[in-house]
């Protein structure tokens, strides 16, 4: 017999082989054969077990996508991850155990331990819960007190359906981390303390001293001077005996030593009141009672004074399971002896990690258990090792083994509680019973039908097909998938067949297959045989014929550009040509993928956006930037470009390659005249950079002290000669200089734009007083014959001027400054208020810090810090020319022609000017007012809310010097209210602060936390 395996190919080789035809047949003369190839019809279908993993080259491999989890039998649990809900069922006559939250093994421990105290267990049971007739059964019951807690825990615990309760209620009402383990013994204290005080509030007076009775005895310290006899007692009371175990053996030994004498001498005299002077003496102490529950506290968490550390002692202690208290007690004599009832257990090495557990004596039987947490285990035969850390021997039984309930009666209302949990509990066991049965039926049905339908899904040689999305199939066989609907959209060409690059993504099913599957789950497109796409798969054909022969006509191109052309020849751009070879790999890329990804398109017809710009921007991209051959020497209106040093002219031989790759890129003959549109537009531009040459150079001629700023007039020294001044915004002055510098790259100004320094009335926004005092930045002054000049070449929309008078008075001749308009009193008190409210509300504003040296001198540069910030050398920059067009946002067009601030119909008061700053921006008066720094200076970034407090901390950072070491002030004026806030201090943008240091001081990092509030120190 023989046997043939067929080891597909990788798919990079399947794709190679199914277009290997392309080599020797044309597009034209493709036949169904070769369609059949190229979508790899009669590829032979893998076996099982032939291949590891599914071939996404073969479309009729349909092994590895998810079947093995079908086929053969398969067990019911496999179809669901639900675990069986009476594993959470409580056995018949067995224990509760209690949920472990994280670290609290040490609660449940001394919960099991206290409620198998059966008189413990009772007495809280008696308990009064005034909420019991509150309580309405359809609610949840949510305990209060540490009382109500423990009545329903424990009454759970008793009558309980579930294997194990969650004691998270009675953990969180005490206030216990859930994630931090604490140590057992103070826990014990700690919580029968509380009980202890909750259970003296009830009115019944046997419930008031129940812990009393169950767990306290008394002792005394007694005390016996030497030198007289004297015998002083200091009787106590204790809930449990802490018995020393280093050095022991059994537990009498530990009882022994906790009761023996003890020597009191040398610096631990004992002051004797007969004497009246310190004495040696003894001490020891007398039991007095014991409690019906004796608790001995073996103190194996010791203190070890050369790691400072606790440290765990582990040194092993018997004790008997009867123990005779009676030598020990005072004044008694018989029997006083006591039964073992329960041992806790601490698991691990170190006294700060580990587990405990506890083993509990059942009341009733006296049968023994290990309780830890939710596993309750009867302990017997070698298990039986009482106060063993580990385990010894094995056992096969891990659940609690049946044993006789001790069944203490409570009242109705915790009856009726626990019946409501146990309900609760049966209705969830149903719903994971119903869930778990409706998981295995759903998984047996699908198993029936990927059985049935596995086996139909080969397509026989000769038999009609269809293609399915391989996705699909592996999500249909992915029982955690919900199955949709078949989805083959995403597979279509452009023609609305299959794509040839998405076979590898479908696979060939039969048609019966296939009806079988669209019945029971819809969706579609369906793709058959008819779906085969001759129109790809030419165009394929095509692409791939050409790249093989691309790097020869890349060879021959080359040498072919270097000749000079004989006859009409072709202009090709230059950067075309020296990217050619990769914008025809793009293009063939593009030709190949078109049909998956059609956008309408097509290369040499994109769209053109430059239309209008000029000639130094018809063409801006290079070759990295291009997208379609040729481009590079189409204008914007679609003609030739008139930039002639950026094409070249090549032979028809040359063009002729080029063109079977770039089959609609531009074409331009030798003949072709460049186009006119850009050679009008050319001389235009040159035409109209001579004419504002000679429009800069006849103003600056008539303004030149303007313009150089030479010979200027002031306000506040009036320049003799004249008793009038007219006046500019200083951006119009500022954008008139820009014009002048750089006459064909700047626009014509031409308004002055005087609205901008007026409010909406008309009024004059500034006084005489306040242009002398600092407003004067945002204006210009002009002589009255460079007002004339101004009025003749520019657009004045309006005129400002201030004026000088000459008056008489009684007291002698005073000089008057006017201005027209008048000034406006409401708009500019308008202006005040705002600018003062902008100083006390600013948020991110800049301050300067600069620091004083010891002679109380600031540091003083002659020329500011080198290293300023980016955005600092960003404004000294002159700003750049605006294009042609390009307008302010902030100004519109009036319609006499001058520009004029847009204003805010609900704040014209303050809507022309609001402070320095936003009058820059607003108005776009601009001159930099930056701050220039200093050596010893920084910058900080600050808000008006901010407290003096904060600010120091920022200084200490920028400074290393630590708040209580900084003396600040401003303008003379020590800043010393930690509390105030900066503008209340009268701190405002581009204040400049003094820094005087004390001392400094090393660890600035501790003096930060001293300064947020770590420490009670400042």
């Amino acid at each position: 017999m023989c046997m043939c395996v067929i080891i597909m190919a990788p798919r990079l080789q399947l794709e190679k082989a199914a277009w290997r035809w392309v080599e020797t047949v044309k597009p034209e003369e493709i036949s169904w054969e070769h369609i059949e190839l190229a979508y790899r019809i009669n590829l032979p279908a893998c076996k099982r077990g032939a291949c590891r993993r599914n071939c996404k080259g073969n479309p009729n491999c349909l092994v590895g996508i998810g079947e093995q989890a079908w086929l053969g039998e398969i067990d019911e649990n496999a179809f669901h991850n639900i675990d069986d809900p009476n594993s959470e069922r409580r056995d018949k006559n067995t224990f509760v155990g209690l949920t472990n939250l994280g670290a609290t093994c040490y609660v449940n421990t001394f919960l099991q331990v206290w409620f198998h105290n059966l008189e413990l267990r009772r007495s809280l049971y008696q308990c009064h819960n005034s909420r019991a007739q509150e309580h309405n059964s359809e609610s949840d019951y949510e305990p209060q007190s540490i009382c109500e807690h423990l009545q329903y825990l424990f009454a759970l615990l008793q009558n309980s359906n579930r294997k194990y309760i969650d004691p998270s209620g009675l953990v969180k009402a005490l206030g216990l981390d859930t994630g931090q383990q604490q140590d057992a013994q103070e826990f014990s204290k700690l919580f029968l303390s509380l009980l202890e005080d909750t259970l003296s509030k009830q009115k019944n007076p046997n419930l008031q001293n129940v812990i009393q009775r169950q767990f306290c005895g008394q002792f005394s310290y007694v005390t016996v001077c030497n030198q007289c006899g004297r015998s002083s007692a200091l009787p106590s009371r204790f809930y449990e005996l802490e018995l020393n175990i280093q050095g022991h053996k059994n537990l009498t030994e530990c009882v022994t030593e906790f009761l023996k004498e003890e020597k009191l001498d040398g610096d631990n005299r004992y002051f004797c009141e007969s004497c009246q002077s310190k004495q040696n003496a003894t001490r020891r102490i007398r039991l007095h009672s014991l409690p019906p529950t004796l608790n001995l506290q073996l103190m194996r968490f010791v203190f070890d004074r050369q790691t400072g550390h606790k440290k765990k002692l582990n040194t092993f202690i018997s004790f008997p399971e009867q123990l005779d208290m009676g030598p020990f007690l005072e004044g008694k004599s018989g029997w006083c002896v006591y039964e073992l009832s329960a041992v806790l257990i601490h698991r691990g090495i170190s006294a700060y990690s580990g587990h405990y557990i506890a083993h509990v004596k059942d009341a009733r039987t006296s049968d023994w258990y290990k309780f830890n947490d939710e596993e309750i285990e009867k302990m017997e035969g070698k298990k039986l090792q009482l106060g063993i850390e580990e385990d010894i021997g094995e056992s096969n039984q891990k659940e609690a083994t049946n044993s006789p309930k001790p069944t203490i009666d409570f009242t109705s209302f915790l009856q009726r509680l626990v019946d409501q949990d146990n309900h609760k509990f049966e209705e969830w066991c149903c719903e994971m019973a119903d869930m778990r049965k409706q998981s295995v039926d759903k998984g047996k049905a699908k198993h029936e039908e990927v059985k049935e339908l596995y086996e139909l899904l080969p397509a026989k040689d000769g038999e009609p097909y269809e293609f399915i999305s391989l996705d699909w199939l592996k999500k249909w066989l992915d029982d955690a998938t919900a199955t949709k609907e078949i989805d083959n959209s995403l597979f279509l060409c452009s023609h609305g067949k299959l794509h040839p690059d998405n076979v590898g993504e479908s696979k060939r099913v039969s048609l019966q297959a296939a009806k079988l599957l669209y019945e029971r789950y819809g969706g579609g497109p369906r793709l058959d045989s008819s779906s085969l796409c001759r129109e790809c798969v030419g165009q394929r054909c095509r692409v791939l014929r050409l790249k093989n022969q691309l790097n020869e006509d890349y060879k021959e191109v080359s040498n072919l550009v270097k000749r000079t052309p004989s006859g009409e020849g072709y202009w090709v751009g230059k950067a075309s040509l020296r990217s050619w070879r990769q914008l025809a790999l793009e293009q063939l890329e593009e030709d190949e993928h078109k049909t998956k990804h059609s956008n309408g398109e097509t290369n040499g017809q994109g769209p053109h956006s430059n239309k209008g710009l000029k000639k130094s921007q018809i063409f801006e991209g290079n070759e990295e930037e291009m997208k379609t051959f040729n481009e590079d020497i189409v204008c914007s209106h679609g003609g030739l470009s008139i930039m002639d040093t950026e094409r070249k002219l090549v032979s028809t031989e040359v063009w002729t390659k080029l063109r079977a790759y770039f089959a609609k890129a531009p074409e331009f003959t030798q003949s072709q005249e460049p186009c006119q549109q850009c050679l009008t537009l050319e001389q235009e531009e040159k035409d109209n950079e001579a004419v504002s040459k000679m429009m800069a150079l006849d103003q600056k001629n008539q303004l030149l002290n303007l313009f150089h700023e030479k010979n200027r007039p002031t306000l506040t020294k009036w320049p003799q000669g004249t008793d009038v001044l007219y006046v500019v915004p200083l951006f119009f002055v500022d954008e008139w200089r820009k014009f002048i510098r750089r006459p064909t790259k700047s626009s014509p100004v031409s308004n002055v734009g005087n609205s901008l320094l007026l409010c909406p009335h008309g009024g004059f926004m500034f006084t005489y007083d306040s242009l002398v005092n600092g407003d004067a930045q945002h204006i210009a002054l002009l002589w009255p014959s460079e007002w004339e000049v101004i009025s003749r070449l520019f657009i004045v929309d309006h005129s400002i001027s201030i004026h000088l008078s000459q008056q008489t008075t009684p007291t002698g001749p005073t000089t008057q400054y006017t201005t027209q308009p008048d000034l406006c009193w409401e708009c500019r008190e308008g202006f005040l208020f705002q600018q003062q409210r902008d100083l006390r509300e600013y948020t991110q504003a800049t301050i300067y810090i600069r620091k004083v040296i010891e002679d109380k001198r600031m540091i003083k540069e002659a020329a500011p810090e080198l290293n300023a910030s980016s955005s600092e050398a960003e404004e000294d920059k002159e700003e750049q020319p605006k294009v042609d067009g390009e307008k302010d946002p902030d100004f519109g067009q009036s319609q006499d022609g001058a520009k004029r601030q847009k204003l805010s119909d609900s704040s014209p008061a303050v809507a022309p000017v609001i402070s320095n700053s936003s009058l820059t921006k607003q108005g776009g008066i601009r001159r930099s007012t930056r701050h220039r720094k200093l050596r010893g200076e920084k910058a900080l970034i600050v808000s008006a809310n901010q407290t003096l407090k904060e600010l120091k901390i920022q200084i200490m950072h920028a400074f290393s010097v630590a708040p209580f070491d900084q003396n600040l002030s401003i303008d003379g004026k020590s800043l010393t209210d930690d509390t105030a806030t900066l503008g209340s201090l009268g701190v405002i943008p581009e204040s400049i602060i003094c820094l005087k240091a004390d001392e400094p001081i090393a660890d600035y990092a501790a003096m930060d936390d001293v300064y947020q509030g770590k420490y009670c120190c400042y």
